[in-house]
């Protein structure tokens, strides 16, 4: 490394961010500037640890300590081939990947870890800068044909990697614009939309075709797809886990992907979703669920004006520091904060709610009891118990319901395509993530069920190598970790 004694004299640091009175009056991203200068000082932090593990904690198999190493040189255009070596969309994950490889980061041991996503977002964010970052169209093309369904972070790495196979690639996106998840479930101000754009634009230009406001299966048909020479789904996993609890049927209770989606669409200027269901102004706001989802519902409830938020967790609130029983470099279920629950809201854990209460049609109170997790008389997991004498009723106007995903919608173009699903309701696949439909491949959220943009875009990556390989005989697509870009 060009500094083996960074970690020792330079602190972790991270960008300032905007005053909460400041970022609650818009949707844009929350951080300030950072200057590329602190950049490579945090970059020097990485230690030349001999064995680097956060190469095992990143799903994409990261080149960290190499682009930090680089970084810190100042030799950023090299930096930029060997990042977008292993991922091709840094500008995502550099901003909304909870960094599993900094929980298993070296100098995480006794130190805070090194400011890898950080880093990571510098590089890219310096390439789209200096020009760099181009369309790179393939040099042949091999006159075969594939359909990718959905457009998230999964569906645009496999499209990508299809295309730099020589593949023509077609995106088939039920929505008006392009993005998944990304466009319409990440708020804006973690994930402006314009960062979405300059990359679609560049993947235009290297040959890729969408096709939005299509639902595959119906417009283009079951027929239309079977006419491509390989099929990709990576629909991800939208069907939302539900609370079937007394008064679920009143109004005002709405799921997180509804809510965060309208307001997303009002960012962009679009038209309708006047739903008062959705719009949290002057209203009493309880999210149910203390996930990254439940933290994006209390920060867009608090910019929409919320009168008060208030976020519900059924698990025991976890520890401040790593729990003995999740050793480094294993990521820990530890307390995390978001910006979001530092904007507005309080917490509560080990909390269940029971019914909802209403008038007129309308959820005006929700009803709720403490738990506790004991454990097994068997050794299995703690059993949950309803701590007596704990009923409580809270004032709510609006309940958002933040309980993760089941897997792909059952009845769309999984049903269509007649494709197998597991025991957990996602698409069956082998390892080479064939499903049970000859020349039909799955990858990402619809595969392997709800998870991180980062592993999104592994298997994206992954599952374009296993259909290369099924219709040219092998591939040339890197597998996890190699490089697909020519050195400068």
């Amino acid at each position: 490394m060009g500094k083996p004694t960074g970690f020792m004299e330079i602190s972790r640091e991270l960008p300032a961010e905007r005053p909460v009175a400041e970022r609650l009056k818009d949707y844009r991203e929350i951080v300030r500037p950072f200057p590329d200068e602190k950049v490579r000082a945090q970059a020097a932090r990485c230690m030349n640890c001999g064995v680097p593990f956060c190469h095992a904690g990143c799903p994409l198999g990261n080149l960290i300590p190499d682009w930090n190493d680089l970084v810190y040189r100042n030799r950023w255009a090299h930096a930029l081939r060997q990042l977008h070596a292993t991922n091709n969309f840094p500008e995502f994950t550099g901003r909304i990947c909870p960094a599993p490889c900094e929980e298993a980061c070296v100098v995480a041991i006794h130190e805070p870890a090194v400011a890898i996503e950080l880093v990571e977002k510098s590089i890219v964010e310096v390439g789209f800068r200096e020009g760099w970052i181009v369309p790179r169209p393939p040099a042949r093309r091999t006159g075969r044909r594939v359909a990718v369904v959905g457009s998230g972070p999964a569906g645009l790495a496999c499209a990508q990697q299809l295309n730099r196979a020589g593949h023509a690639v077609t995106v088939v996106e039920r929505d008006e614009r392009p993005g998944g998840l990304l466009r319409y479930g990440i708020p804006d101000f973690k994930l402006e939309k314009w960062v979405i754009d300059r990359r679609l634009r560049l993947l235009e230009d290297e040959g890729i075709v969408f096709e939005t406001g299509a639902e595959a299966g119906r417009n283009p048909s079951v027929e239309t797809l079977r006419a491509f020479d390989a099929v990709a789904l990576c629909g991800g996993a939208a069907r939302p886990r539900d609370l079937p609890i007394p008064g679920r049927e009143l109004r005002g209770i709405r799921f997180a992907m509804e809510f965060l989606r309208r307001q997303n669409r009002r960012v962009a200027g679009a038209a309708g979703d006047a739903d008062p269901d959705l719009d949290a102004r002057d209203r009493h706001v309880i999210v149910i669920g203390g996930g990254d989802t439940g933290s994006d519902c209390v920060g867009t409830a608090a910019r929409q004006g919320a009168r008060s938020v208030v976020n519900f967790e059924l698990l025991p609130m976890p520890p401040e520091d790593r729990p003995s029983g999740q050793p480094w470099p294993f990521w820990p279920m530890r307390l995390r904060t978001s910006s979001s629950h530092a904007e507005a809201g309080r917490r509560y854990w080990s909390i269940v709610t029971e019914a909802f209460l209403g008038s007129g049609g309308q959820v005006r109170r929700l009803r709720t009891r403490n738990v506790e997790f004991l454990p097994s008389p068997s050794g299995g997991r703690p059993e949950m118990q309803v701590v007596s004498g704990t009923d409580y009723e809270w004032r709510a106007d609006l309940v958002i319901l933040a309980l993760g995903f089941l897997g792909p919608d059952p009845d769309g173009v999984v049903a269509r395509l007649g494709v197998e699903l597991d025991e957990r309701g996602n698409v069956r696949t082998d390892a080479d993530y064939r499903t049970s439909v000859p020349n039909v491949f799955a990858a990402g959220d619809m595969r392997r069920g709800q998870s991180l943009v980062v592993w999104a875009i592994s298997e994206g990556r992954e599952c374009a190598r296993a259909i290369d390989a099924a219709l040219m005989g092998r591939s040339a697509l890197p597998a996890k970790g190699g490089s697909d870009l020519p050195r400068a």
